[in-house]
This record gives C-alpha cells, structure tokens and sequence, in this order.
C-alpha cells in the first residue's frame, strides 16, 4: 500500500465499496513506490488494445479476520499483448489518489491477454491488508 492510502483511509478519502477503483501497467522505466501518490502516465504500459489508464478492477470484497481488514479484487484481464513490470491502484472517484504498488519482480509479456493473478482473498494473504 501506498503511505498516502494509509493516511487517507482515516480520513474517508477512499471509498472502495462505491468509487471506481483501476489498475494501470507500468514499463520497468517507471518509478512507482510507496511514495507515488497519484496516478500517473510517466512510463505506462504503450500498447495495441491497451487503454491508458488501465481497466476498472471488480468485485471488490472487504473482510474481516483475525484482527485483519483485507480487500480483494478479481484478477484483472487486459486484452492486449503487452509487456509490463509493475502496476499502480488507484481510485479514480477521488482524483487518481494511489492505493497500492505491484512490482512484478520482472518483465511480463503476454501475446494475447495480460492477467495479474492476485493473491487469495484471506486475512494472511490479500494485496491489501489492515492489521
């Protein structure tokens, strides 16, 4: 999670339930960090069936479990061959404010649809976790 999202949840900036929340690709020119605090098209994904800005993320689950708050999403299908080395989440309802950072430790290329597997929905494993 991005430290800005940390310190905007306490202050009811984000709304997951209702605001639209997207996931934008990223080359490995890109400098996404802890530190980004907005959506940004410096070094996004540039590519035949791929929308600058990214794709709206569904079905956005919020739990509770051993003194966890975590949150989920579908895994995000891009329809497009591209190749991307990290992705930003971000609220577009509340002005493109980042929510979290994906390094994909790498290059990833597809030749058809690009899918980011997330991890499972649980208190120990979620992308994003409030403990």
């Amino acid at each position: 999670m991005t430290t800005s999202f940390k310190v905007e949840l306490p202050q009811a900036v984000h709304n997951l339930l209702s605001d639209t929340i997207q996931m934008a690709l990223y080359t490995s020119g890109a400098t996404l960090n802890a530190d980004t605090t907005v959506y940004t098209t410096d070094n996004e994904v540039v590519a035949a069936g791929y929308t600058a800005g990214g794709i709206v993320l569904t079905n956005v689950t919020i739990l509770a479990a051993n003194n966890v708050a975590y949150i989920s999403f579908d895994n995000p299908v891009f329809n497009a061959a591209l190749t991307a080395r990290g992705a930003l989440i971000y609220n577009v309802t509340a002005g493109g404010k980042s929510i979290a950072v994906l390094d994909f430790g790498a290059d990833k290329t597809s030749t058809t649809t690009f899918t980011v597997t997330l991890p499972a929905n649980s208190s120990t494993s979620a992308l994003l976790r409030i403990a």
